[in-house]
């Protein structure tokens, strides 16, 4: 279950879009976070990584080096 408080001006665009095409406005919260959902965990995932390369605790592998390691080279 899931609560979430929208601007009036967003809600009433939502409200809008709901009865324009006969779906329910949960049907479009859900549609936009499944589709947002996989951005925002791979841009935590980048930050997280690049901290751990900017305190030392990781170092970054150079593209070539991937390439080869997955038999991707030209």
């Amino acid at each position: 279950m899931l609560a979430i408080r929208l601007p009036q001006d967003i809600e009433e665009r939502l409200n809008a879009l709901a009865e324009k095409t006969g779906r329910t406005k949960t049907y479009y919260a859900r549609e936009a976070i499944l589709e947002y959902l996989d951005t925002l965990e791979d841009i935590y995932l980048a930050e997280s990584r690049y901290e751990d390369i900017r305190i030392g605790k990781s170092k970054p592998v150079p593209l070539d080096e991937v390439m080869k390691a997955y038999d991707m080279e030209d």
